[in-house]
């Protein structure tokens, strides 16, 4: 079968390796979309924490079942599925408290191992998410949507709070989606103009833009006491500390970006405001509700794919993904 790994930052190569075979108590897979996230841009540059070389990237995965033993989940061969790409350890108190994203031992598909730039992964069956209407494009970007909900979790988010979002990529677009349904008011603040522009045909009525006084900007839209929650999208460190400036008093700021190396708090402006700084990884749990919510119509993510790709060109099309000039919300694969 096909298969695409990243042997050094800059450097994909396409190859054929064998088929996986299919180890009890997991389901064969044929991987049919795999969504572009910012983790497989940072690997490609070696910007990456966490990340070994050679890799096979992917983590956000749909496909259909080619091959799976009778099962307590109703799985059959034929169904598409999303594939929450978790690989914990169960055993762990993190485990054992229901968080698993937080996992001492925690596997990520396509980031710590090998992940689905492949047409087919053996997969354990409790990492499969089915749904009969969602599309694959769809299916691929429930990974996605869980870090934005997770994110909105950890803020304990309550209706009418003022929420800033900064960074418009997909995962602020995720988390502005679930601020909106929390019933928050939610606030958009990134460098690009297209992105504001994007973010306001969602449906997110406050667009700030990151040059000039944005604490200010904020002010004037919140009033002085600025918003209750603010959450970084950026995985920029500069634009990490300098989200705490957007949080009055008493208010939370949740770090879902992730970047290498260390942010700089203004520690008077922390301790005077008495914020709360919180970590926010992954998902625990969230896919079937994701799902859910998609099949209903409420979250609807068909204007994020800006871009696809095709499993075997990749190698040649995948740095075009950098310009600037090609406005890429979302990129999607096709394998």
């Amino acid at each position: 079968m096909r298969q695409i790994t990243l042997r050094e930052p800059g450097s994909f190569i396409l190859g054929e390796v064998a088929e996986p075979q299919r180890q009890d108590g997991e389901a064969l897979v044929r991987i049919q979309r795999i969504g572009v996230c910012g983790t497989d841009l940072h690997a490609f540059r070696g910007r990456q924490p966490f990340f070994s070389y050679p890799r096979v990237l992917g983590h956000e995965l749909a496909g259909e079942i080619v091959e799976v033993e009778a099962n307590d989940r109703g799985l059959a061969a034929g169904d598409r599925v999303a594939i929450e790409p978790y690989v914990s350890c169960g055993e762990c108190r993190p485990c054992r408290t229901g968080r698993y994203n937080c996992c001492t031992r925690l596997q990520v598909l396509g980031v710590h191992c090998d992940g689905g730039m492949q047409e087919l992964l053996s997969v354990p069956l409790h990492l499969l998410h089915r749904s009969e209407t969602l599309s694959l494009e769809q299916l691929a970007l429930i990974e996605t949507l869980g870090i934005g909900h997770h994110a909105v979790e950890r803020a304990g988010l309550a209706a009418d709070e003022w929420a800033v979002v900064v960074g418009a990529g997909p995962i602020g677009l995720a988390t502005m989606q679930f601020a909106a349904l929390a019933g928050a008011r939610v606030i958009v603040v990134d460098v690009s103009e297209s992105r504001r522009a994007f973010s306001r045909r969602l449906g997110v009525e406050y667009a700030v833009d990151t040059h000039g006084d944005v604490p200010a900007a904020v002010a004037e839209i919140t009033g002085p006491e600025l918003a209750h929650c603010v959450f970084d999208a950026t995985g920029n460190l500069d634009a990490m500390g300098a989200s705490l400036q957007l949080a009055g008093p008493g208010g939370r700021v949740v770090m879902v970006g992730l970047a290498q190396g260390s942010f700089s708090v203004d520690d008077p402006l922390f301790h005077r405001r008495e914020l709360s700084l919180h970590a926010t990884r992954n998902s625990a749990g969230a896919f079937p509700a994701l799902i859910r919510l998609m099949e209903a119509g409420r979250v609807d993510t068909s204007p994020w794919i800006t871009h696809h790709l095709d499993l075997h060109t990749l190698p040649e099309e995948f740095s075009g993904l950098f310009d600037p000039q090609a406005g890429v919300v979302k990129a999607m694969i096709r394998v």
